[in-house]
């Protein structure tokens, strides 16, 4: 900016800084509107938003979970660039009524920045905000949200390789000759977009194996035992039931907790005649317990929110059906 505002207002020196860098902070302060824009009408749609963070090549909104229907990923994503586009309208209806020198000079930055941001971030494409558009719209389309993603992501690259032509595409149709810095920026923000989409279509692909994960079909047959039986007992009980899983209960039966595997296995076996069950027991929070009937992406939704290695799956009328394993949840998704 400092050559710039060296142009409208010279004399300045050291100062002329100082203006570019505030211009850069009321430029930031229109990004910060347009992620928070995100994080408002996400909440409006019950998720929780973690942070809001501004970087070198725009913002970032931290959303807790994802979408459920295609009409939420359409407003939370859409409203960003219409709030951009709205900052650039206002901006511009300014430029008007705002005397010649430096704070015109902000304005039009303002408007042309704003109306830019806007415009770009609707281009279809992963990771920009166009792309969760698309991604809403081929959702809608086929009732597939895997497909949608997938789609975007090769969106994402073709607006990639779309952003490295510029360079050798505005010497052709314009009298502009591209520096050695829009080059560079150019191959960044290239980058940027290519590497997001790549993991867009990563994503894509494991949401359609995690879709084909039913929790029902995983499930381990599990054996109930008191929390104060000894772990050798337990352990021997569950081999002649064939159990894969255990679970303690109190004295009126009420499942109270899961046995960990991993600290079953952690436990030297001459100690295990011992050691109560209990000391190898994960009580049951509300998010060790998980209807029978979870599948696919909400399965995966619900382990990233509370992460455990065993969880009890639970029949509509409160009865126990087995434990879910991660482990086995693993081994279906790279199976799929």
């Amino acid at each position: 900016m400092a050559p710039r505002v060296d142009s409208i207002q010279p004399g300045l020196g050291g100062w002329k800084y100082v203006v570019g860098v505030a211009f850069a902070v009321v430029l930031y302060l229109a990004v910060l509107l347009h992620e928070a824009s995100h994080a408002v009408v996400a909440r409006r749609y019950g998720f929780e938003v973690h942070s809001i963070t501004l970087h070198f090549l725009g913002g970032v909104t931290a959303i807790e979970g994802e979408a459920r229907t295609p009409r939420q990923e359409f407003w939370i994503a859409v409203v960003g660039p219409i709030t951009s586009l709205a900052v650039g309208v206002a901006a511009a209806a300014l430029w008007f009524v705002t005397p010649d020198g430096l704070l015109l000079m902000t304005v039009e930055g303002l408007a042309g920045a704003n109306l830019l941001i806007g415009v770009l971030n609707l281009v279809p494409g992963l990771p920009l905000d166009g792309g969760r558009v698309l991604k809403a719209a081929v959702w809608q389309l086929t009732g597939r949200v895997e497909t949608g993603v997938t789609a975007a992501g090769w969106g994402g690259r073709v607006t990639a390789v779309a952003v490295v032509l510029v360079p050798l595409l505005l010497p052709m149709l314009t009298d502009y000759e591209p520096t050695t810095i829009d080059i560079v920026l150019t191959f960044v923000i290239a980058i940027f977009l290519w590497s997001g989409a790549s993991q867009a279509i990563v994503s894509g692909r494991v949401r359609t194996k995690v879709a084909q994960v039913v929790a029902r079909d995983l499930a381990r047959r599990t054996l109930a035992v008191p929390d104060d039986l000894p772990l050798a007992e337990a352990i021997r009980q569950a081999h002649d039931a064939k159990a894969g899983s255990i679970v303690t209960v109190s004295s009126a039966g009420r499942p109270i907790g899961v046995v960990d595997e991993a600290a079953v296995r952690a436990m030297p076996e001459d100690r295990r005649p011992w050691v109560a069950v209990s000391a190898v027991t994960r009580t049951l929070e509300e998010g060790l317990r998980l209807p029978v009937a979870i599948t696919g992406a909400q399965l995966l939704d619900a382990i990233r929110r509370t992460p455990a290695s065993e969880y009890l799956l639970i029949e509509p009328d409160g009865s126990v059906y087995g434990v879910l394993a991660t482990a086995d949840v693993e081994r279906a998704v790279r199976a799929g």
